[in-house]
């Protein structure tokens, strides 16, 4: 390891008079310590301590190179702490770490509950809405939270979601003396003077959560009636494929319902839109499903906006796709890219059909039809019918 310049300390919520023997050598060798005030006090860090700046910069502690650094947070550093940030910018051989026992780590302790059965989210700097897509019936979760006032906020959002029957321990300053877990229910919550640094543990009720099967319904999201239904959106993300971290181009993206589910399944998503009310309408979906880390909508003309972007790993043509635009996505696409084309129009579906006995694949004509009143009876309403193709480049 050579002798790293930096040293990544975790703590718990008490004095750093009970921190490990080299965790205490690597701070008392420190010239100058950064961490949050809190932890700057229960260091004893004085006149070499330097408080985090705000917003949150890793940048003065990058420029102390020449000095020996130590670096303080919570509980283990690189599970939602500062370590990840430090290292994406240093060599190997510049930083050492010395983890402690994280508050999830402290939570699920003091609860009795399996990690391994717990999802566990930093929620200081992200919306609530990032848990839409991992809330599940009698699931459990740990949230770190901002601050005092964040447990409140959360409780009123689970309760939207229709998790007010949710059981939720508040957790405060875990891992210390001054440590305190109070419980309520989302719905009922009444707790005050909640002290941070403040976790949320959340065991939740039955009968919440997304559907984890593709074909989300329609109301789901915002929509103009621009929109890939239910059940051919199910079939077309069958067709395209989503898995982990893969990024999809949505073209002609309406209302991004594709995009949606594409992200919930753990991939990213660029959706490209002409209409100004239809990115509208994108964006509010985005921050509904609480998936801005993954997804981001641009408007214009897809021929010419893809150009700056990432190549991707699938494709998607929901609209406008013509000649034109295949042949350009052809010159563009990288061997091996997936695409799927949904076309309604006789021109749209000719277009496809050539391109299938040109480039192969798969093309399939979906014809569905749903009961509707027919006088004092029901009856057949067919839809349009759907031509899909969809191969690999």
């Amino acid at each position: 390891m050579g002798d790293p310049w930096l040293s990544i300390i975790g703590m718990a919520d008490d004095s750093a008079t009970n921190l490990p023997p080299a965790s205490r050598a690597a701070l008392d060798a420190a010239d100058v310590i950064f961490g949050g005030p809190r932890h700057l006090e229960l260091a004893d860090a004085g006149a070499r301590g330097r408080p985090w700046p705000i917003p949150f910069s890793i940048e003065p502690v990058l420029a102390h190179r020449s000095q020996r650094v130590a670096v303080l947070a919570s509980g283990d550093p690189f599970w939602f702490g500062a370590g990840a940030s430090l290292a994406t910018h240093l060599q190997p051989d510049e930083w050492r770490v010395f983890p402690a026992p994280s508050t999830f780590a402290w939570v699920a302790g003091h609860l009795g509950w399996r990690l391994e059965d717990t999802t566990c989210h930093g929620l200081h700097a992200t919306p609530f809405e990032r848990l839409r897509g991992v809330l599940a019936p009698g699931g459990q979760m740990i949230c770190l939270v901002r601050d005092g006032d964040a447990p409140q906020a959360l409780a009123a959002w689970l309760t939207g979601q229709g998790a007010g029957a949710a059981t939720l321990w508040i957790c405060e300053r875990m891992g210390g003396d001054a440590q305190r877990v109070r419980r309520s229910t989302a719905g009922e919550f009444d707790l005050s003077d909640i002290a941070a640094p403040v976790a949320v543990a959340i065991a939740l009720p039955d009968n919440v959560g997304l559907s984890r099967a593709s074909g989300l319904p329609d109301d789901s999201f915002a929509h103009d009636g621009q929109i890939t239904k239910r059940p051919i959106r199910a079939l077309t993300l069958s067709a395209i494929g989503p898995r982990a971290d893969e990024l999809l181009w949505d073209i002609g993206a309406g209302s991004g319902s594709i995009s949606v589910e594409w992200c919930l399944a753990g991939g990213r998503s660029i959706a490209f839109e002409q209409h100004a009310t239809r990115v509208a309408n994108i964006a509010q979906n985005i921050e509904d499903f609480g998936i801005g880390h993954r997804m981001s909508v641009v408007q214009g003309d897809a021929a010419t906006a893809v150009q700056d972007h990432p190549a991707p790993a699938a494709v998607f043509v929901g609209g406008g796709g013509n000649a034109a635009l295949f042949d350009h996505l052809f010159d563009l696409l990288p061997k091996g890219t997936r695409l799927v084309a949904n076309g309604v129009t006789l021109e749209t579906e000719s277009l496809l059909a050539h391109l299938h006995a040109k480039m192969g694949g798969d093309l399939l004509r979906i014809e569905l039809a749903q009961a509707a009143p027919l006088g004092r009876m029901r009856g057949w309403a067919s839809a349009r019918p759907v031509v899909q193709w969809s191969v690999t480049l």
